[in-house]
């Protein structure tokens, strides 16, 4: 231990050691453990030595939103729209599931990161190379949401909440009682009939993956039938 410490101070500090430090940090103990006494702590310097690489927590936040989302998949060339599509969301939900803070992080930001401006900016790029018109994109962009990015959020998600505390993923919701049941017949039968393979949940903050991915090919669905109709927004007729 000793000497593992001794190397961490002999390492020269930079900005993109701290970024990958506090991704660690959050990727172990959740992001509300983020501090930057805790950061300098295990990166054994003072925290003010932090102070010369970041400005301060939001703009390192910031840097680690935009070092996870470096590691979504590249387009593929030479592959059509909706493959290319599909992969690259697949690809940024693979990648919150090494970093399951990611999404509630990109949510809290007031404007959207350098990194997370170029997917985007990606995204768009395949759709208009696909042939699709700008009004047709600009609606598409708004129908994904977040789910561009590989996260949506489910309706009454206990497990948002357990991530924005960092305290770690929230019981499974339990079954309605007999007085919900006969009060929300349709409900409770949903219930009972939903089934979610713990193994495939990405994290907190995201559904179950069988969803993400029946609801993401919904989407694709409809907007390739939409693109090949040539549908335009009455804005744009």
């Amino acid at each position: 231990m000793a000497e593992q410490a001794e190397m961490l101070r002999r390492t020269p500090l930079s900005r993109d050691r701290i970024l990958r430090a506090a991704v660690a940090l959050a990727d172990e103990a959740g992001i509300a453990s983020l501090s930057m006494r805790n950061l300098a702590q295990d990166l054994a310097v003072v925290p003010m030595a932090l102070y010369k690489h970041v400005a301060n927590k939001d703009e390192l936040l910031d840097g680690m939103i935009d070092v996870v989302v470096a590691e979504i998949d590249p387009p593929v060339p030479d592959t059509d729209w909706k493959h290319a599509v599909r992969g690259r969301i697949l690809s940024a939900r693979q990648m919150l599931r090494r970093h399951p803070w990611a999404p509630l992080a990109i949510e809290s930001r007031n404007t959207p990161t350098p990194a997370v401006l170029a997917y985007l900016d990606s995204m768009i790029g395949t759709f208009r190379a696909g042939g699709f018109s700008v009004d047709l994109t600009h609606h598409v962009m708004h129908a994904m949401g977040s789910r561009v990015l590989g996260f949506s959020q489910e309706l009454f998600d206990a497990s948002r909440r357990a991530g924005r505390s960092g305290t770690g993923d929230a019981d499974p919701p339990a079954a309605p009682s007999p007085e919900v049941a006969a009060r929300f017949p349709h409900i409770a039968e949903i219930a009972a009939a939903a089934s979610h393979d713990d193994g495939s949940v990405v994290g907190r903050g995201c559904d179950d993956q069988f969803e993400f991915e029946f609801a993401l090919d919904l989407l694709l669905d409809g907007i390739e039938r939409l693109h090949r109709q040539g549908w335009t927004s009455r804005r744009a007729r």
